[in-house]
């Protein structure tokens, strides 16, 4: 068991700091975050067409894209991405990742979509990142084969997330906590 925690832990720290020793400036690095978020919102818009109204009106957003494991008793989360201030037009580029227990196997890669309806929620996301959450879902997908579920739910006042699975197979039910935070090197 100890061993599955190990693997879990060192798959995620693989994830965040994939690009750490990549050779890519920060310049590189963010219009890779830029490309991504553009390529998430498209996969959004595709499966949840309403998405597109809802961002534009909202006060920012941010995506994610991430990869996960769960092995047994464990999973683990890592990922990067960027939260766009609607109103100022400026990007603040952010890590995630999460750990939690429960019954869980397989892998899996997906994106997040958060909207914040207002600057207080936003500000609030960017500074402070915290999600704490209970999961269950089951997901098979890979290239253009399988399904995933695809839908919004509002977890805070003023906060909708979106989670598309892009490719895996996992099935879980886990308690989770997931931090997000700014970006050190990209944020300077």
């Amino acid at each position: 068991m100890k061993k599955i925690g190990i693997f879990a832990g060192l798959l995620v720290l693989s994830l965040l700091f994939s690009g750490f020793w990549s050779g890519e400036s920060n310049s590189d690095k963010k219009q890779e975050r830029i490309q991504e978020s553009k390529a998430t919102l498209k996969l959004l818009y595709k499966h949840a067409p309403e998405a597109k109204k809802l961002i534009a009106r909202s006060y920012g957003y941010a995506t994610f894209n991430s990869g996960g494991v769960n092995l047994i008793f464990f999973s683990a989360e890592g990922g990067t991405g960027l939260a766009h201030n609607n109103k100022t037009g400026k990007n603040i580029y952010m890590n995630m990742a999460s750990a939690g227990v429960g019954l869980g196997l397989g892998v899996k890669d997906f994106c997040i979509v958060f909207l914040f309806a207002n600057k207080k929620v936003f500000d609030n996301f960017v500074n402070n990142g915290w999600e704490a959450n209970a999961q269950a879902d089951a997901a098979a997908k890979a290239s253009k084969h399988g399904g995933a579920v695809n839908a919004s739910i509002t977890v805070a006042p003023g906060m909708r997330i979106y989670k598309l699975t892009k490719n895996g197979l996992a099935l879980q039910a886990t308690i989770q906590g997931t931090k997000y935070w700014k970006d050190g090197d990209l944020n300077e």
